[in-house]
């Protein structure tokens, strides 16, 4: 069980890793330096193609919370997080036929311009200021969470990481713009994705092939796939992951700035669709390697779990615990993973510092400030440069808030929930007013947080998230001195466990309510946000309100209605190739009159004879 610490080789990975990304930024900064205006600099002129698009789609939400969090989901709850696949699938497939065709027509910079145009000023705004928040908060959790596990596994110096990932995003995204972030994207999804093959094949290599892995899994539960309860307060189900997935991950794709700031800077809408769904690969691929290195996890500590030992304090760090493990003795190896992680951690950063400096400059100096196109492109850089430090320190401010921003992460979804229901209003309803928008939101989110935060004070029960079982009965080892690098305490889930019955007497009626899956916040929040927004519209004159047709989704927005067309125009085609006698006198003319079937009344003088 020993484990051991960072070489000079690993150090010398992590190190490349952040060079490339910063050669990155110069580079482009230095091919666009004669092209200094805001468009360049935020929407990379809108010249970008599908496949460097789709892979920093990928990368913009695949943090270091996926290479982290993921494996110890499985390992502690199952696989059954694996549904996230369809909700993927849904998310796109939403995405591209109701969110995609109106930005894109719109040729908007920040999605919340649109808000303005449908609405008014003021419910831009505060969308806006939504926006800033949830993303600066979740940007320093972003940076400060998988440091600190890193930190306490590997020994790796925690303010250091924290800084130098920070600087180096920070530095790319305030030269290079929306180009480097999209280059570098791409880099660090490659990094990503060869830190978890890495970790993947040692343990199989470990544990004598990928069949002993899967019989571990299946007989520790964690394939645990066929799981149909409806029962809302169920943490993960088919449907809770589905459902709500879907409505998370489409607030996320759909609507969120880092995202839609991508797939407009495509050169047309096909590349804009396709860069959905090559995307849409990426993840499957990402949420693949994730579930799978939970299986590896799960098979190598079966039967002496590291947790509940005591010898690491939290689930986050069982991942770099597994890598320093069977990976200690590779030089280079561990150090691949940390570059793993910590592009996670960049590519999600970079992509948030770049929509905030967006919307900033799209929606809170641009309409108040007269300003040349130069001046803008300079205070893009400014406030990339702003933002970058913002989350900086942030991730200071998480670290002394400690288990408080554990909160931070659900509202995050909170919020997503009724900004998606709010632009869903605006895309779908025609009838719906700024006062219906606006109500609709402000309750929504009202009501998100409210079942959020309870969700915090009064966590559901054990029989509502089902962990599996985990043993330490083959470990043989005795705690000494020698593990004082990591917490000895006795894990919160085991102790909350233990205490349940004390709590279950102080718990308010609504303690059920505060119970349903979390990741049912979202569709709360959208579901309140449309049904107040269509009840407020109604009453306040909506259905006199006359919506110019470029704000709302027709029917020829949507490329399923092309394909209809496209096979009612050849079904008839063959319709009519098959039925020779329709029409057969306008086609071909009339009959020749030899052989017509009706007799030529001729007079017999005009036959010679």
């Amino acid at each position: 069980m020993a484990v051991t610490s960072f070489a000079l080789a690993d150090y010398v990975v992590f190190a490349f890793m952040l060079v490339v990304s910063a050669a990155v930024g110069i580079y482009y900064a230095w091919v666009d330096r004669s092209r200094r205006n805001p468009g360049n600099f935020l929407t990379g002129g809108r010249k970008l193609t599908a496949l460097p698009v789709s892979l920093s789609l990928t990368a913009s939400f695949m943090s270091a919370i996926t290479v982290l969090s993921f494996p110890a989901e499985v390992y502690r709850y199952g696989a059954n997080i694996g549904f996230y696949s369809l909700s993927y699938l849904m998310a796109m497939l939403i995405t591209s036929e109701v969110f995609l065709p109106i930005f894109y027509k719109l040729e908007i910079t920040s999605t919340f311009e649109y808000l303005e145009l449908r609405f008014n000023r003021a419910t831009r705004l505060l969308g806006t200021l939504l926006f800033i928040v949830q993303t600066i908060l979740y940007s320093g959790i972003v940076i400060y969470v998988p440091a600190l596990a890193l930190n306490q596994v590997t020994g790796m110096n925690l303010w250091g990481a924290v800084i130098s990932t920070g600087v180096v995003c920070t530095f790319y995204c305030t030269l290079g713009g929306l180009k480097a972030v999209v280059w570098t994207d791409v880099f660090q999804l490659g990094v990503m994705i060869a830190g978890f093959l890495s970790v993947i094949i040692a343990s199989v290599i470990l544990q004598g092939g990928v069949i002993n892995i899967f019989s571990d899994s299946q007989h520790g539960g964690r394939i645990n796939f066929w799981d149909f309860d409806t029962n809302p307060l169920r943490r993960h189900t088919f449907w809770t992951v589905a459902i709500g997935g879907t409505f998370l991950w489409t607030s996320i794709y759909g609507i969120n700035q880092s995202q839609v700031q991508r797939y407009i800077s495509c050169k047309s809408i096909a590349h804009a669709r396709l860069s959905l769904f090559i995307n849409l690969l990426g993840l499957w691929l990402i949420l693949l390697c994730a579930v799978f290195a939970g299986m590896c996890l799960y098979s190598v500590y079966k039967s002496c779990d590291p947790w509940t030992s005591g010898l690491l304090s939290a689930l986050d760090q069982m991942m770099p615990y597994l890598v320093m493990d069977v990976l200690g003795d590779y030089p280079g190896l561990p150090g691949l993973f940390v570059a793993a992680a910590f592009s996670g951690s960049l590519s999600t950063v970079s992509s948030s510092i770049n929509a905030l400096a967006a919307v900033t400059v799209e929606d809170l100096i641009k309409p108040y400030a007269s300003m040349s196109e130069r001046q803008l492109a300079w205070i893009s850089k400014g406030t990339s440069l702003l933002y970058g430090v913002l989350c900086i320190g942030m991730a200071g401010l998480a670290s002394l808030l400690g288990p408080i921003f554990q909160a931070v992460i659900s509202i995050f979804g909170v919020i997503g929930g009724p900004l998606l229901g709010l632009f869903t209003l605006g895309i779908l309803c025609p009838f719906a007013t700024s006062k219906g928008a606006l109500s609709g939101v402000v309750l929504g989110l009202a009501v998100s947080l409210w079942v959020a935060i309870g969700a915090q004070i009064y966590p559901p029960p054990p029989e509502m998230s089902r962990p599996l079982s985990l043993t330490t009965e083959g470990c043989n080892f005795t705690m000494t001195d020698s593990f004082s690098w990591t917490s000895t305490h006795v894990p919160t889930l085991q102790s909350s466990t233990t205490t349940a019955p004390v709590l279950i007497n102080s718990k308010p009626a609504l303690a059920d309510w505060y119970s349903v899956s979390y990741l049912y916040f979202s569709p709360i929040g959208t579901i309140i946000t449309i049904s107040v927004g269509l009840i407020v519209s109604v009453l306040t004159g909506g259905r006199k309100l006359n919506v110019e047709s470029r704000l709302r989704l027709t029917k020829e927005d949507t490329s399923l209605y092309y394909l209809f067309k496209l096979i009612k125009d050849r079904a008839m085609r063959r319709k009519r190739k098959l039925d020779l006698k329709k029409d057969r006198k306008k086609t071909f003319g009339n009959p020749n009159p030899a052989f017509c079937d009706v007799e030529l009344d001729l007079p017999q003088s005009s036959i010679s004879t």
